[in-house]
């Protein structure tokens, strides 16, 4: 099929300290375990209940790697944007698959949504084609742009 997409967007919190692993080349790879939260109210009980899924990610662009490295633990709020990928390795002789989320050198992003402070917003950015960390909004407001006073 012509014209597919292949994107995954998360707003999450680290489940556990950044993973760097090095490989034969000097290339190094960071693994993130990211936990999305669905909260809701039970309709019968009317009580809040909670839904938690954990989300596999891999960085390979180094520039991010070292960001995740130096700037990210557990409980860190993170945005992330990458694709899904299923690799197949060996184990115990028997062929295994495994689904993540990758952030490579081109078409990812992870945005730091905790300063050191903990304050959002005045955190470091690396995108995969910037070379530079740069500041930005930390999450998007639901509040609409256009929803100033126009009198129309």
């Amino acid at each position: 099929m012509a014209g597919s997409v292949n994107k995954v967007i998360l707003v999450g919190n680290l489940g556990r300290d950044p993973e760097v692993r090095s490989f034969q080349s000097g290339d190094k790879v960071c693994n993130l375990s990211i936990a999305t939260s669905d909260s809701w109210k039970d309709k019968s009980s009317g009580e809040r209940k909670e839904k938690t899924e954990w989300h596999r990610v891999a960085i390979y662009n180094q520039n991010l790697v070292t960001i995740a490295e130096k700037y990210l633990s557990k409980g860190s709020k993170v945005y992330i944007e990458g694709k899904l990928e299923t690799r197949e390795y060996e184990k115990d002789g028997q062929k295994r698959y495994s689904t993540e989320i990758t952030i490579r050198q081109f078409g990812g992003e992870l945005t730091l949504l905790d300063g050191k402070s903990g304050a959002t917003g005045d955190a470091p950015r690396m995108d995969d084609d910037t070379p530079q960390a740069s500041s930005r909004p930390a999450i998007l407001s639901s509040k609409n742009p256009l929803d100033d006073e126009i009198p129309f």
